[in-house]
């Protein structure tokens, strides 16, 4: 796949529609053409402390950054018709699908797992296919649980694992 748009979301706490910053990476022929990232005002608006640690954001960091929906206007046309690829898209396609539904927009481009490709490609190879551990293994290294890090990550893996 030489065309895609690698997405990644970190959440304020364990509801889909928490998402509190967005990180996605566009490739085209095979290259990095743009990234884009933002903080989002979570929906509800609370951090449980264990996701804080994660991804080091707080209240205070997004109590000021836009809701979904205006992020939304921008990242949108970034995407255009490009199919989305997440590491775990299980976790991305839905934070993204039910934050969509929150504000009443309808979104339908192809999605793609890296970490399903992992397990296929790299099977019996990794001791686990954690974004991480596979980017580790294609000696990219990156920021871990920073939304647009974590998507240069996804990109770099979709480029050697995805047809």
């Amino acid at each position: 796949m030489q065309d895609f748009v690698a997405i990644d979301f970190e959440t304020a706490n364990p509801k889909f529609t928490s998402a509190c910053s967005v990180g996605a990476v566009r490739v085209r022929g095979g290259e990095v053409d743009d990234c884009f990232y933002s903080l989002i005002h979570p929906y509800p608006n609370y951090y449980l402390p264990r996701f804080t640690e994660i991804h080091g954001l707080s209240k205070s960091d997004t109590e000021d950054a836009p809701y979904f929906d205006e992020v939304w206007h921008v990242l949108a046309p970034f995407i255009g018709g490009l199919p989305l690829v997440a590491h775990n898209k299980a976790f991305d396609a839905t934070v993204l699908h039910r934050t969509l539904e929150h504000y009443g927009i309808a979104y339908s481009n192809k999605f793609y797992c890296t970490c399903i490709a992992s397990r296929r490609v790299l099977g019996g190879v990794l001791e686990n296919h954690r974004l991480n551990t596979v980017a580790g293994y294609y000696g990219f290294q990156f920021s871990h649980h920073h939304a647009l890090e974590d998507a240069r990550a996804c990109a770099f893996i979709a480029l050697r694992l995805l047809p």
